[in-house]
């Protein structure tokens, strides 16, 4: 009730009290939802950045065995240790040991791949282009003995995993696009010759660069010459671009 003069009785400012009171206490229990709501996103993103720690934590431990102990002798059981995850986890992620080998290898591949493009060696002149990719692939192939025995492991297996990956031969078509560009061009402005093969091109490469590492222990037994000495690798270096140079130019 409302006295004259506009006074409030006490049961009415009860209901007043009352009233403000319940609002109070929804906005508190909104602001509630809404920071349990925040509160639960931001813990969806941490777990989001974990699971994809550990994804990658895996590759790598697995990238490590592999290429030490080939498909046949890598054992999940061990990666999981050395992860700290499970079996579970592997296979929840991967599926299988063979899916967790194929993505090793897809992810491998990637990486020399990304490295050649992110380089952009084809916007250089040709003789520059070529140089620049020869010494990129002797050096990669150099820092990374384990990519190395990776691929020496898949083609023990004759390609069985590889051929699996339909990425693959679109993954690895950049650097075939890349040096017959090159080719193309030096051809144009008379310092290559015609007619060369990308194909051919990336092979020669790929094998002078891949020899230094696949037969590193044998050569050096064998013949006392030591790849991985700082002198042989820099003269080993020049040798492989100056032979695959001395092919492609114009006589």
């Amino acid at each position: 009730m409302t006295i004259a003069g506009g006074r409030t009785t006490p049961d009415q400012r009860k209901v007043t009290n009352g009233a403000m009171g319940v609002r109070h206490n929804l906005s508190r229990f909104n602001s509630g939802v809404g920071l349990h709501v925040e509160d639960t996103g931001q813990s969806l993103g941490k777990r989001q950045i974990v699971a994809q720690k550990t994804r990658e934590d895996i590759l790598d431990m697995a990238y490590h065995e592999f290429s030490e102990k080939g498909f046949a002798g890598a054992r999940i059981d061990e990666i999981a240790e050395k992860t700290k995850s499970s079996k579970r986890m592997i296979y929840y992620y991967f599926g299988s040991k063979d899916g967790l080998y194929q993505a090793v290898l897809e992810r491998a591949y990637h990486h020399i791949r990304a490295q050649e493009q992110d380089a952009h060696f084809e916007d250089l002149s040709p003789e520059l282009a070529l140089r620049a990719i020869i010494g990129h692939n002797f050096d990669y192939h150099f820092e990374h003995p384990e990519f190395v025995r990776l691929v020496m492991s898949e083609n023990v297996l004759k390609g069985e995993h590889i051929a699996r990956i339909p990425s693959m031969k679109s993954r690895n078509r950049s650097v075939i696009e890349a040096l017959g560009k090159i080719l193309e061009k030096g051809a144009a402005q008379g310092v290559f010759r015609e007619g060369l093969d990308p194909i051919d091109l990336h092979m020669t490469i790929s094998a002078l660069s891949f020899y230094n590492v696949s037969n590193r222990y044998t050569f050096m037994h064998n013949f006392g010459v030591d790849f991985s000495a700082s002198a042989s690798r820099a003269r080993r270096r020049v040798q492989i671009i100056d032979c695959v140079m001395a092919w492609v130019r114009k006589a």
